[in-house]
């Protein structure tokens, strides 16, 4: 019993000089404090200036990371709705759906700033945005019926509107084909021209600037044309 109360009493001397050390070294400190403020004052406001800007560049970088994560997720699930989307539901869009069909293919492939200006007063354009690499485009869309035409006026508007907002990059995407001279002008004057098969490379995950090498190609000869008729004339 004696021995028991001895070391209860050794415990408690030893918590009461560990208190009474604490006490010396934090009076201590704060008497450093008072005497040298004049002089540490601005290395202790530059450290919490230091620590806030890191804590800031900690939640940018988070906040960055959450946004970069939700903008791949909605990608992906952008590409695989619009791998799962047909010719045939495109052929039933309204106009507006099919614009925003092609705003949402456009990021899908990484372009930015893309936003839907299609209606009156449109200028030409139902399209606008920043490739990958930065350079701007204009996007005319028509969804004709696949027995329509595009005729050579309605490029030449496309290559107006590229004139009025300075576009580096004409488009004109459609659910149709071109005629041959409307074809001749696009390429004549750089437009990329993505009729019906090259839509649906581009619905399928064909990125937009891969279709730059395919411009003037896919609509076939005589026979191919027959064809076509033959599978959407009725």
């Amino acid at each position: 019993m004696a021995a028991r109360r001895g070391r209860r009493s050794a415990a408690r001397r030893r918590r009461e000089a560990w208190l009474r050390a604490a006490a010396t070294s934090g009076g201590l400190l704060l008497l450093l404090l008072v005497v040298f403020w004049s002089v540490i004052w601005s290395y202790l406001a530059a450290a919490v200036l230091l620590a806030g800007a890191a804590a800031g560049g900690w939640w940018l970088w988070r906040t960055d990371r959450v946004l970069r994560v939700r903008d791949r997720h909605w990608r992906h699930e952008d590409a695989v709705e619009a791998g799962h989307r047909t010719l045939t539901e495109v052929d039933l869009m309204t106009g507006t759906e099919f614009e925003d069909l092609v705003a949402s293919l456009c990021r899908r492939d990484g372009c930015t700033e893309v936003r839907r200006v299609g209606g009156s007063h449109d200028n030409g354009a139902d399209v606008l945005g920043r490739l990958p690499d930065g350079r701007t485009m204009v996007i005319q869309c028509k969804r004709y019926a696949p027995t329509s035409t595009i005729a050579s006026r309605e490029v030449r508007d496309l290559l107006g509107a590229k004139v009025h907002f300075r576009a580096d990059l004409a488009v004109f995407a459609t659910t149709t084909r071109f005629s041959r001279p409307s074809e001749a002008f696009a390429l004549e004057h750089g437009i990329l021209a993505i009729h019906r098969d090259h839509l649906g490379l581009w619905n399928n995950g064909t990125p937009l600037p891969a279709l730059t090498a395919l411009n003037g190609s896919g609509q076939g000869d005589t026979r191919h044309r027959a064809r076509w008729k033959q599978a959407y004339g009725n």
